[in-house]
């Protein structure tokens, strides 16, 4: 399979993701645990149905040192206690800023207070912006069927 259209060859593109990857880094360089960055990721991008940052983000959790265990109970986050408190809101707000056309009213209170106890200020607005910021990503990678499976970890950097 190959993608509709290549988003890593076009100029366009290309320069775009520049851009993209730049509003990344304060999340990353961010107080928000690394393991719940990689959580966030992996459940955006299964609600969206995002092959590409799936496997990438499976991957690059396990590079880090993430369980199978936890990385395979994702997807059934709620019925399972491998995660924290902190984690579960996390996942949640996630789920819920994910699936924003679902829901008349978007994010409830009672999700982003829980996240609220949580994390701090700083944390939030990593949090926040790195729901944001996957789901951009699983959208790019949706709309040009962008295949899965080939991913390295650190093959961008």
């Amino acid at each position: 399979m190959d993608a509709r259209l290549n988003l890593f060859g076009n100029p366009v593109a290309g320069k775009f993701l520049k851009y993209l990857n730049s509003a990344g880094e304060p999340v990353s360089e961010s107080a928000l645990p690394a393991a719940t960055q990689e959580l966030v990721k992996i459940r955006a991008s299964q609600i969206n149905g995002c092959g590409f940052c799936t496997d990438m983000h499976t991957k690059d959790a396990t590079h880090a040192g993430e369980t199978s265990v936890r990385l395979n109970l994702v997807a059934a986050w709620r019925e399972a206690k491998v995660f924290s408190d902190a984690e579960r809101a996390a996942l949640e707000l996630t789920e819920q800023g994910t699936r924003i056309a679902d829901a008349g009213g978007g994010v409830t209170d009672e999700a982003w207070a829980d996240a609220a106890r949580h994390y701090d200020e700083d944390q939030l607005a990593a949090l926040v912006s790195l729901i944001a910021l996957i789901n951009a990503y699983n959208r790019l990678n949706v709309i040009v069927r962008q295949p899965a499976g080939d991913y390295q970890p650190g093959q961008f950097g």
